[in-house]
């Protein structure tokens, strides 16, 4: 199992590393691949549609929602679009349950639009990031914020973990594991600020506020593991999917992710414009 979670693990680095150098186009088509991955994953959990059938009508308006958005978001740029084909899914998606009332129920209306924002919206925002003013270098922080905070806390939880924090949610993590995920991101974050971006940026100090920032969404990141974890055990399944060997689905691996995107996105924003 340990091997083949490492062979995975080194095969996604290497999948993301492509991507985020490449940006643009490849970046835009493996986000919206991961996306729908990702929405299905997520409406199977939460009983939109029978998970030994198709797709039903509302899953169908979601996935087709997340084309439009990904199109919206790539061809045009523009908020407004992006907004309204985010409108647009929730009016199609409550259009369908009053017209074929009572076929649905409203847990599955709400779970088909609660799945299209959870995954599909917010990873978009690693591709926002990619494409603002210095993204290149910016949006490495969304993965020293989620992978680099996991490892950093897998590590110290294994050697001096002892204190659990959330017993039921997630047994096997520390309190330790939790404070040294943060520290070791902020560490990692100084260190790529210092050794690339300061590199590129002569004139400008920013390894603090680089450190700050990955701090920052490492916290975000040990949140939305353990929500995604929650939303598990509501349905006591072990996995998402069976997708990543050793991983699972798309919905284990980038669970923290999906939360830490649009929080690196809104500081490295503020960071640009200040």
């Amino acid at each position: 199992m340990f091997v083949t979670r490492l062979i995975s693990g080194i095969v996604l680095i290497i999948i993301a590393l492509l991507a985020l150098g490449l940006g643009g186009p490849v970046l835009a088509a493996a986000l919206l691949a991961i996306s729908l991955i990702a929405y299905r994953e997520l409406t199977r959990v939460l009983q939109v549609a029978d998970k030994e059938k198709g797709l039903n009508v509302m899953e169908g308006i979601g996935m087709a929602g997340v084309v439009i958005y990904y199109a919206a978001v790539y061809f045009s740029g523009a908020e407004v679009l992006q907004m309204m084909s985010i409108v647009g899914v929730f009016m199609a998606l409550m259009f369908v349950y009053v017209a074929v009332f009572p076929k649905f129920k409203a847990e599955q209306c709400i779970g088909a639009f609660f799945s299209f924002m959870y995954a599909p919206v917010m990873l978009s925002f690693v591709y926002l990031t990619r494409m603002c003013p210095q993204g290149i270098y910016m949006v490495w922080m969304i993965l020293i914020s989620s992978w680099g905070c996991d490892t950093c806390a897998y590590v110290v939880g294994k050697l001096i973990g002892k204190k659990k924090i959330f017993p039921v949610l997630s047994p096997k993590k520390s309190l330790e594991g939790c404070i040294g995920g943060v520290l070791g991101a902020a560490l990692i974050g100084g260190l790529y600020g210092h050794l690339f971006v300061e590199a590129a940026f002569p004139n400008q100090t920013v390894k603090w506020i680089i450190a700050f920032i990955c701090a920052v969404g490492a916290v975000m990141s040990q949140m939305g593991d353990l929500a995604a974890s929650a939303i598990k055990r509501n349905h006591n399944i072990k996995d998402y999917g069976k997708l990543i060997p050793g991983h699972g689905g798309i919905m284990d691996r980038f669970d923290s992710m999906i939360v830490t995107a649009p929080m690196i996105y809104f500081l490295t924003i503020l960071m640009i414009q200040f």
